[in-house]
Protein backbone atom coordinates (compact mmCIF):
# COMPACT_ATOMS: atom_id res chain seq x y z
CA UNK A 1 0.00 0.00 0.00
CA UNK A 2 2.75 2.45 0.93
CA UNK A 3 4.58 1.16 -2.01
CA UNK A 4 1.80 2.55 -4.43
CA UNK A 5 1.17 5.91 -2.62
CA UNK A 6 4.43 6.83 -3.37
CA UNK A 7 4.42 5.68 -6.86
CA UNK A 8 1.52 7.68 -7.58
CA UNK A 9 2.87 10.52 -5.91
CA UNK A 10 6.05 10.35 -7.99
CA UNK A 11 4.17 10.54 -11.05
CA UNK A 12 1.98 13.24 -10.13
CA UNK A 13 4.66 15.63 -9.23
CA UNK A 14 6.36 14.51 -13.02
CA UNK A 15 3.34 15.00 -14.81
CA UNK A 16 2.55 18.39 -12.48
CA UNK A 17 5.84 19.41 -13.55
CA UNK A 18 5.45 18.56 -17.40
CA UNK A 19 2.34 20.58 -17.44
CA UNK A 20 4.37 23.62 -15.40
CA UNK A 21 7.02 23.60 -17.95
CA UNK A 22 4.79 23.35 -20.98
CA UNK A 23 2.40 25.64 -19.57
CA UNK A 24 5.15 28.52 -19.39
CA UNK A 25 6.12 28.03 -22.28
CA UNK A 26 2.63 28.80 -23.91
CA UNK A 27 2.57 31.48 -22.44
CA UNK A 28 5.71 33.14 -24.24
CA UNK A 29 6.30 33.66 -28.09
CA UNK A 30 10.23 32.39 -26.92
CA UNK A 31 11.69 31.40 -24.15
CA UNK A 32 15.18 29.83 -22.80
CA UNK A 33 15.63 26.84 -20.64
CA UNK A 34 17.05 28.98 -18.17
CA UNK A 35 14.12 31.08 -17.92
CA UNK A 36 11.71 28.58 -17.61
CA UNK A 37 13.64 26.80 -14.55
CA UNK A 38 13.75 30.35 -12.91
CA UNK A 39 9.53 31.08 -13.64
CA UNK A 40 9.05 27.46 -12.53
CA UNK A 41 11.78 26.94 -9.93
CA UNK A 42 12.58 23.76 -11.02
CA UNK A 43 16.37 22.68 -11.28
CA UNK A 44 17.92 23.46 -14.73
CA UNK A 45 18.34 19.42 -14.91
CA UNK A 46 14.44 18.45 -14.66
CA UNK A 47 13.74 21.02 -16.75
CA UNK A 48 16.09 20.04 -19.30
CA UNK A 49 14.53 16.40 -19.01
CA UNK A 50 11.24 17.56 -19.42
CA UNK A 51 11.92 19.94 -22.49
CA UNK A 52 13.71 16.99 -24.18
CA UNK A 53 10.06 15.11 -23.79
CA UNK A 54 8.43 17.48 -25.35
CA UNK A 55 10.79 17.71 -28.42
CA UNK A 56 10.82 14.19 -29.22
CA UNK A 57 6.60 14.09 -28.62
CA UNK A 58 6.96 16.90 -31.26
CA UNK A 59 5.17 19.79 -29.23
CA UNK A 60 8.00 21.90 -28.25
CA UNK A 61 11.15 23.14 -30.81
CA UNK A 62 14.18 24.96 -30.66
CA UNK A 63 13.78 28.41 -32.83
CA UNK A 64 17.06 29.94 -32.50
CA UNK A 65 18.97 32.26 -29.66
CA UNK A 66 18.04 34.71 -27.59
CA UNK A 67 20.24 37.88 -26.68
CA UNK A 68 23.57 36.96 -24.62
CA UNK A 69 23.56 38.77 -21.26
CA UNK A 70 27.67 37.96 -21.16
CA UNK A 71 27.74 34.20 -21.98
CA UNK A 72 26.72 32.03 -24.30
CA UNK A 73 23.50 32.89 -26.55
CA UNK A 74 20.64 30.28 -24.87
CA UNK A 75 18.40 28.67 -26.98
CA UNK A 76 15.45 29.43 -27.41
CA UNK A 77 11.96 27.17 -27.26
CA UNK A 78 8.68 27.64 -28.66
CA UNK A 79 5.63 25.69 -29.01
CA UNK A 80 5.32 24.20 -32.42
CA UNK A 81 2.03 25.48 -32.97
CA UNK A 82 0.43 22.92 -35.91
CA UNK A 83 2.03 19.91 -33.73
CA UNK A 84 -1.93 18.99 -32.50
CA UNK A 85 -5.14 19.96 -33.24
CA UNK A 86 -8.82 20.79 -31.65
CA UNK A 87 -11.57 21.18 -32.59
CA UNK A 88 -14.50 24.20 -31.14
CA UNK A 89 -17.80 24.87 -31.71
CA UNK A 90 -20.28 27.79 -30.93
CA UNK A 91 -23.49 26.76 -30.83
CA UNK A 92 -25.04 30.29 -31.37
CA UNK A 93 -28.43 31.61 -31.78
CA UNK A 94 -28.90 32.24 -35.16
CA UNK A 95 -25.84 30.16 -36.38
CA UNK A 96 -23.75 27.13 -35.56
CA UNK A 97 -19.82 27.82 -35.90
CA UNK A 98 -17.22 24.89 -35.97
CA UNK A 99 -13.23 25.40 -36.37
CA UNK A 100 -10.46 23.18 -36.35
CA UNK A 101 -7.64 25.68 -33.55
CA UNK A 102 -4.10 24.36 -33.57
CA UNK A 103 -2.10 25.33 -29.87
CA UNK A 104 -1.96 28.67 -30.60
CA UNK A 105 -5.32 29.73 -31.30
CA UNK A 106 -5.45 29.89 -35.22
CA UNK A 107 -8.32 29.05 -36.61
CA UNK A 108 -7.05 26.38 -39.48
CA UNK A 109 -10.53 25.84 -40.83
CA UNK A 110 -14.08 27.05 -40.44
CA UNK A 111 -17.29 25.84 -41.16
CA UNK A 112 -20.32 28.17 -40.54
CA UNK A 113 -24.25 27.31 -40.76
CA UNK A 114 -27.09 29.72 -40.31
CA UNK A 115 -29.93 27.99 -38.17
CA UNK A 116 -33.63 28.77 -38.85
CA UNK A 117 -35.60 27.85 -35.97
CA UNK A 118 -34.18 24.47 -36.23
CA UNK A 119 -34.15 22.77 -32.72
CA UNK A 120 -34.42 19.49 -30.97
CA UNK A 121 -33.21 16.63 -33.20
CA UNK A 122 -32.82 19.03 -36.17
CA UNK A 123 -30.17 21.04 -34.16
CA UNK A 124 -28.39 17.86 -33.32
CA UNK A 125 -27.92 16.88 -37.17
CA UNK A 126 -26.89 20.42 -37.81
CA UNK A 127 -23.91 19.32 -35.00
CA UNK A 128 -23.33 16.36 -36.80
CA UNK A 129 -22.69 17.86 -40.24
CA UNK A 130 -19.95 20.35 -39.14
CA UNK A 131 -18.57 17.78 -37.06
CA UNK A 132 -18.66 15.45 -40.19
CA UNK A 133 -16.92 17.99 -42.27
CA UNK A 134 -14.35 19.13 -40.12
CA UNK A 135 -13.16 15.18 -38.37
CA UNK A 136 -12.93 14.26 -42.48
CA UNK A 137 -9.50 16.05 -42.62
CA UNK A 138 -7.23 13.19 -42.09
CA UNK A 139 -4.12 15.99 -42.11
CA UNK A 140 -5.32 17.39 -39.02
CA UNK A 141 -3.82 15.59 -35.75
CA UNK A 142 -6.94 15.75 -33.91
CA UNK A 143 -7.40 15.73 -29.97
CA UNK A 144 -10.62 16.58 -28.82
CA UNK A 145 -13.82 18.27 -29.57
CA UNK A 146 -15.33 21.01 -27.16
CA UNK A 147 -18.61 22.14 -27.71
CA UNK A 148 -19.83 25.72 -26.55
CA UNK A 149 -23.58 25.52 -25.64
CA UNK A 150 -26.41 28.14 -24.77
CA UNK A 151 -28.36 26.43 -21.83
CA UNK A 152 -27.92 25.33 -18.47
CA UNK A 153 -25.52 22.34 -18.72
CA UNK A 154 -23.72 20.15 -16.76
CA UNK A 155 -19.61 19.60 -18.12
CA UNK A 156 -18.93 16.85 -15.38
CA UNK A 157 -21.47 14.57 -17.44
CA UNK A 158 -21.81 16.29 -20.44
CA UNK A 159 -25.63 17.11 -20.43
CA UNK A 160 -26.82 19.84 -22.13
CA UNK A 161 -29.70 20.01 -19.19
CA UNK A 162 -31.95 22.82 -20.66
CA UNK A 163 -31.20 24.43 -23.69
CA UNK A 164 -34.49 26.85 -24.29
CA UNK A 165 -34.10 28.02 -27.88
CA UNK A 166 -32.83 24.59 -29.10
CA UNK A 167 -34.94 22.49 -27.50
CA UNK A 168 -32.54 20.06 -25.74
CA UNK A 169 -33.43 18.68 -22.28
CA UNK A 170 -31.18 16.46 -20.75
CA UNK A 171 -29.51 15.61 -23.92
CA UNK A 172 -26.41 13.53 -23.78
CA UNK A 173 -24.40 16.02 -25.83
CA UNK A 174 -21.23 14.72 -24.41
CA UNK A 175 -21.91 11.10 -24.81
CA UNK A 176 -23.71 11.05 -28.05
CA UNK A 177 -20.61 12.77 -29.96
CA UNK A 178 -17.68 10.84 -27.82
CA UNK A 179 -19.59 7.68 -29.37
CA UNK A 180 -20.00 9.14 -32.89
CA UNK A 181 -16.53 10.87 -33.46
CA UNK A 182 -14.26 8.64 -30.93
CA UNK A 183 -12.67 11.57 -29.47
CA UNK A 184 -12.91 13.28 -26.49
CA UNK A 185 -15.06 15.94 -25.94
CA UNK A 186 -15.99 18.50 -23.54
CA UNK A 187 -18.98 20.39 -23.06
CA UNK A 188 -19.53 23.62 -21.77
CA UNK A 189 -22.52 26.90 -21.26
CA UNK A 190 -21.54 29.01 -24.49
CA UNK A 191 -20.69 32.45 -21.94
CA UNK A 192 -18.27 29.99 -20.40
CA UNK A 193 -16.75 29.03 -23.57
CA UNK A 194 -16.13 32.58 -24.65
CA UNK A 195 -14.79 33.61 -21.04
CA UNK A 196 -12.34 30.74 -21.93
CA UNK A 197 -12.04 32.17 -25.30
CA UNK A 198 -10.92 36.20 -24.09
CA UNK A 199 -8.75 35.41 -21.20
CA UNK A 200 -6.49 32.62 -22.59
CA UNK A 201 -5.83 34.37 -25.64
CA UNK A 202 -5.56 38.03 -23.78
CA UNK A 203 -3.00 39.94 -24.35
CA UNK A 204 0.71 39.42 -23.15
CA UNK A 205 0.62 42.52 -20.93
CA UNK A 206 -2.21 41.53 -19.09
CA UNK A 207 -1.35 39.77 -15.79
CA UNK A 208 -4.25 39.12 -14.32
CA UNK A 209 -5.59 35.60 -13.89
CA UNK A 210 -9.24 36.57 -12.65
CA UNK A 211 -11.64 37.76 -15.91
CA UNK A 212 -15.34 38.13 -16.00
CA UNK A 213 -17.04 37.78 -19.36
CA UNK A 214 -20.60 39.10 -19.77
CA UNK A 215 -22.11 38.12 -23.24
CA UNK A 216 -25.16 39.63 -24.38
CA UNK A 217 -26.86 38.15 -27.32
CA UNK A 218 -30.86 37.17 -27.27
CA UNK A 219 -29.96 35.64 -23.63
CA UNK A 220 -27.60 36.87 -21.66
CA UNK A 221 -25.08 35.34 -19.44
CA UNK A 222 -21.18 35.32 -18.03
CA UNK A 223 -18.22 32.99 -17.20
CA UNK A 224 -16.08 33.16 -14.60
CA UNK A 225 -12.34 32.67 -14.29
CA UNK A 226 -10.86 33.04 -10.85
CA UNK A 227 -6.75 32.02 -10.44
CA UNK A 228 -7.08 31.03 -14.54
CA UNK A 229 -9.66 28.78 -13.82
CA UNK A 230 -12.86 28.48 -14.73
CA UNK A 231 -15.46 28.99 -12.18
CA UNK A 232 -18.98 26.59 -12.38
CA UNK A 233 -20.43 26.91 -9.25
CA UNK A 234 -21.54 23.66 -7.41
CA UNK A 235 -24.33 22.73 -9.75
CA UNK A 236 -22.12 24.00 -12.55
CA UNK A 237 -24.66 27.07 -13.39
CA UNK A 238 -22.38 30.24 -11.88
CA UNK A 239 -22.58 33.24 -14.08
CA UNK A 240 -26.54 32.98 -15.08
CA UNK A 241 -27.29 36.13 -14.42
CA UNK A 242 -29.69 36.64 -17.44
CA UNK A 243 -32.12 35.11 -15.23
CA UNK A 244 -31.78 36.81 -11.98
CA UNK A 245 -34.94 39.28 -11.68
CA UNK A 246 -33.97 43.44 -11.91
CA UNK A 247 -37.44 44.93 -12.57
CA UNK A 248 -39.83 43.54 -10.06
CA UNK A 249 -43.54 42.68 -11.96
CA UNK A 250 -41.33 43.12 -15.02
CA UNK A 251 -41.55 41.32 -18.62
CA UNK A 252 -42.32 37.72 -18.56
CA UNK A 253 -39.47 36.23 -19.15
CA UNK A 254 -38.83 32.75 -21.30
CA UNK A 255 -38.20 31.17 -17.71
CA UNK A 256 -40.89 31.60 -16.37
CA UNK A 257 -40.23 34.25 -13.96
CA UNK A 258 -40.46 38.62 -14.40
CA UNK A 259 -38.55 41.22 -14.86
CA UNK A 260 -35.20 39.12 -15.19
CA UNK A 261 -32.32 40.90 -16.82
CA UNK A 262 -33.12 38.94 -19.91
CA UNK A 263 -36.26 40.92 -20.78
CA UNK A 264 -34.66 44.27 -20.51
CA UNK A 265 -31.20 43.92 -21.66
CA UNK A 266 -30.47 41.56 -24.19
CA UNK A 267 -30.73 42.05 -27.73
CA UNK A 268 -34.04 40.09 -27.83
CA UNK A 269 -35.94 42.28 -25.37
CA UNK A 270 -34.48 45.35 -27.63
CA UNK A 271 -36.15 44.19 -30.87
CA UNK A 272 -39.36 43.55 -28.53
CA UNK A 273 -39.73 46.64 -27.25
CA UNK A 274 -38.91 48.28 -30.23
CA UNK A 275 -41.38 46.12 -32.56
CA UNK A 276 -38.40 45.21 -34.91
CA UNK A 277 -36.96 41.70 -36.04
CA UNK A 278 -33.84 43.56 -37.40
CA UNK A 279 -31.00 44.62 -35.69
CA UNK A 280 -29.11 46.69 -38.22
CA UNK A 281 -32.29 48.90 -38.55
CA UNK A 282 -32.10 49.58 -34.76
CA UNK A 283 -28.76 49.69 -34.68
CA UNK A 284 -28.95 52.78 -37.35
CA UNK A 285 -31.76 54.61 -35.51
CA UNK A 286 -29.96 54.36 -32.39
CA UNK A 287 -27.00 55.97 -34.10
CA UNK A 288 -29.49 58.98 -35.78
CA UNK A 289 -30.43 59.81 -32.27
CA UNK A 290 -33.75 57.97 -32.71
CA UNK A 291 -35.71 59.23 -29.08
CA UNK A 292 -37.05 55.97 -28.55
CA UNK A 293 -34.42 53.78 -29.90
CA UNK A 294 -31.82 55.83 -27.31
CA UNK A 295 -34.87 55.39 -24.34
CA UNK A 296 -35.09 51.33 -24.64
CA UNK A 297 -31.30 50.84 -25.22
CA UNK A 298 -29.96 53.14 -22.53
CA UNK A 299 -32.45 51.35 -20.28
CA UNK A 300 -31.36 48.19 -21.44
CA UNK A 301 -27.62 49.14 -20.40
CA UNK A 302 -29.00 50.66 -17.43
CA UNK A 303 -29.83 47.55 -15.45
CA UNK A 304 -27.26 45.68 -17.38
CA UNK A 305 -25.03 47.97 -15.10
CA UNK A 306 -26.69 47.50 -11.88
CA UNK A 307 -26.01 43.58 -12.64
CA UNK A 308 -22.29 44.35 -13.39
CA UNK A 309 -22.29 46.29 -10.00
CA UNK A 310 -24.00 42.99 -7.72
CA UNK A 311 -20.87 41.25 -9.79
CA UNK A 312 -18.23 43.10 -8.85
CA UNK A 313 -19.94 43.53 -5.20
CA UNK A 314 -19.67 39.73 -4.80
CA UNK A 315 -16.46 38.83 -6.31
CA UNK A 316 -14.26 42.11 -6.58
CA UNK A 317 -12.36 40.95 -9.80
CA UNK A 318 -11.16 44.05 -11.78
CA UNK A 319 -11.29 42.58 -15.20
CA UNK A 320 -14.83 42.63 -17.05
CA UNK A 321 -15.67 42.15 -20.67
CA UNK A 322 -18.38 42.59 -22.79
CA UNK A 323 -19.41 40.51 -25.72
CA UNK A 324 -22.41 39.49 -27.78
CA UNK A 325 -24.26 41.46 -29.83
CA UNK A 326 -25.32 44.18 -27.87
CA UNK A 327 -21.88 45.65 -28.03
CA UNK A 328 -22.43 46.39 -31.24
CA UNK A 329 -24.10 49.74 -30.13
CA UNK A 330 -20.82 50.78 -29.00
CA UNK A 331 -19.21 53.58 -26.58
CA UNK A 332 -22.11 55.33 -26.15
CA UNK A 333 -23.91 51.70 -24.92
CA UNK A 334 -20.78 51.16 -23.14
CA UNK A 335 -20.95 54.68 -21.18
CA UNK A 336 -24.42 53.90 -20.27
CA UNK A 337 -23.36 50.46 -18.46
CA UNK A 338 -20.14 51.81 -16.97
CA UNK A 339 -22.41 54.86 -15.40
CA UNK A 340 -24.88 52.23 -13.90
CA UNK A 341 -22.55 50.20 -12.76
CA UNK A 342 -20.54 52.64 -10.99
CA UNK A 343 -23.74 54.51 -9.35
CA UNK A 344 -25.01 50.65 -8.00
CA UNK A 345 -21.35 49.93 -6.20
CA UNK A 346 -18.88 51.14 -3.89
CA UNK A 347 -17.21 53.96 -5.59
CA UNK A 348 -13.87 52.47 -4.86
CA UNK A 349 -14.78 49.49 -6.48
CA UNK A 350 -16.17 50.64 -9.39
CA UNK A 351 -12.65 52.82 -10.06
CA UNK A 352 -10.67 49.59 -9.22
CA UNK A 353 -12.64 47.62 -12.17
CA UNK A 354 -11.60 48.03 -16.31
CA UNK A 355 -15.02 47.51 -18.19
CA UNK A 356 -13.97 46.93 -21.83
CA UNK A 357 -15.16 45.15 -24.97
CA UNK A 358 -14.07 41.71 -25.74
CA UNK A 359 -11.62 40.86 -29.06
CA UNK A 360 -12.58 37.91 -30.35
CA UNK A 361 -16.39 38.35 -31.52
CA UNK A 362 -18.12 34.94 -31.96
CA UNK A 363 -14.60 33.57 -32.35
CA UNK A 364 -14.17 33.55 -28.38
CA UNK A 365 -16.63 30.96 -27.92
CA UNK A 366 -14.97 29.03 -30.46
CA UNK A 367 -11.67 28.90 -29.12
CA UNK A 368 -12.87 28.70 -25.95
CA UNK A 369 -14.32 25.74 -26.12
CA UNK A 370 -11.32 24.24 -27.31
CA UNK A 371 -9.30 25.35 -25.12
CA UNK A 372 -11.17 24.22 -22.10
CA UNK A 373 -9.92 20.85 -23.17
CA UNK A 374 -6.95 21.58 -21.91
CA UNK A 375 -7.29 24.50 -19.41
CA UNK A 376 -6.17 22.82 -16.89
CA UNK A 377 -4.22 20.16 -17.69
CA UNK A 378 -2.68 18.82 -21.01
CA UNK A 379 -3.53 15.31 -20.94
CA UNK A 380 -5.18 14.93 -23.87
CA UNK A 381 -2.12 16.27 -25.63
CA UNK A 382 -0.31 13.22 -24.90
CA UNK A 383 -2.60 10.21 -25.94
CA UNK A 384 0.01 8.74 -27.79
CA UNK A 385 2.06 8.24 -24.30
CA UNK A 386 -0.60 7.65 -22.21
Amino acid sequence: MIRKMKKATALQTKLHNRDLVLRTIFSNASISRAEIARATKLTRTTVSDIVNGLMSEGLVQEVGRGESLGGKSPILLSIVPDSRYLIGLNLAQNRFIGAIVNLRGEIKERIEIMINDENGENALLSVYRILDQLTDNREHDLVGIGVGTPGLVNSKEGVVINAVNLDWHNLELGRLLREKYRLPVAILNDSQATAIGEFVYKAKDEQSENYIVVNVNHGIGSGILINGKLFQGDGGAAGEIGHVVVKENGELCRCGKRGCLETVSSTRAVLQQLGSNNLEAVLDDYKNNDKQAQMVINTAGHYLGISLANLIGMLNIHNLILTGEMTRFGEQWLATVKTSMENATLSHLALETKLDFGKFGYDACVLGAAAFLTLDDYFLLFTRED
